[in-house]
């Protein structure tokens, strides 16, 4: 629960006033209920006084109007009291992040953590889901407009393009093949393999197996390497992991 008042304005839609309280993180709006109860015994008690008050003589009309004007149909600000009241029918809605204390709704928060989603420890987690959740509507959506082959294309072109692009080893970010650096921290990037299957020439992509026969995809250990482990042998006659001779 949220130890502090979200932000807010007031608005009043000709029932009476009532608050909008936001979240910090998505704006998303969450708005308290007009007290129409109140509203409706105003009008009945405001219309018949000034209607009494208007057969007064010389002042009766001016004193009418200003009671009748004095609505709750027509105030756009609200007491504390009222301010307290609206925030006591959404509060439960909205959770303070101990590590940036934005008071975030439940869309936002890790109830499991006790985080918001931009600090829980499984953001990664929370992110993978929502990937995976995504690409759950969509598939279904491909699905109910015939569109299910050409969805499945586009996952394998969408492997193909990241099997042939380079990688950087510390982040995981993909770059056209040629990339020598990473351009998110500088890392050196791995260059995508380029060798064929041995049996049908279909492009491996790097992969052990060839994607069409299946054929297993023997490689020479680059220059260096043990052809054992694959250490990096620094120009030793024998492996430094392994001991197997370079």
């Amino acid at each position: 629960m949220a130890t502090r008042m979200a932000r807010y304005d007031v608005r009043n839609d000709g029932v009476g006033p009532y608050a909008i309280f936001y979240c910090d993180r998505c704006s998303h709006e969450y708005r308290s209920q007009p007290d129409v109860k109140t509203t409706i015994a105003t009008d009945v008690g405001r219309n018949a006084l000034g209607s009494f008050l208007r057969n007064i003589p010389l002042v009766g009309g001016a004193v009418a109007n200003s009671v009748e004007n004095d609505n709750p149909r027509y105030q756009y600000s609200m007491t504390e009291a009222q301010v307290q009241s609206a925030w006591g029918q959404v509060e439960e809605v909205f959770h303070e992040c101990p590590t940036c204390h934005q008071l975030v709704c439940n869309s936002d928060w890790d109830s499991q953590a006790g985080y918001c989603a931009d600090d829980s420890p499984r953001k990664g987690e929370i992110a993978q889901a929502s990937a995976e959740q995504a690409a759950g509507v969509m598939k279904g959506l491909a699905g109910a407009f015939g569109l299910g082959d050409a969805f499945k294309s586009i996952g394998q072109a969408a492997k193909q393009a990241a099997s042939s692009a380079a990688r950087c080893p510390n982040d995981g970010t993909l770059a056209a093949p040629g990339t020598k650096f990473c351009p998110e921290c500088g890392a050196q990037m791995v260059q995508p393999a380029t060798d064929a299957c041995p049996k049908c020439g279909t492009a491996s992509g790097g992969a052990k197996f060839c994607p069409n026969c299946g054929t297993k995809i023997e490689r020479a250990a680059a220059p260096g390497k043990c052809p054992s482990c694959g250490a990096d042998a620094k120009g030793a006659k024998f492996c430094p992991e392994c001991g197997t001779k370079i």
